[in-house]
């Protein structure tokens, strides 16, 4: 494996922008900034992230 030629390049942020591009929205309608969602790009910090966002009291909850 050696340096990804363009089309390598291109395919990668193709594939990552269909990872971040679905999880800016939930981030933002949760009431979290959207640029967390570029943090699913690193493996471990995005599953972490995952649960945190599925068991955590969203911002956009309110105080109630």
């Amino acid at each position: 494996m050696g340096i990804p030629g363009p089309l390598e390049f291109a395919v990668m942020l193709f594939c990552a922008a269909i990872l971040v591009i679905p999880f800016w929205k939930i981030f933002s309608k949760a009431g979290y900034n959207g640029a967390l969602s570029i943090l699913m790009l690193i493996p471990i910090v995005g599953t972490v992230l995952l649960f945190y966002l599925a068991f955590s009291k969203w911002p956009i909850e309110g105080t109630n």
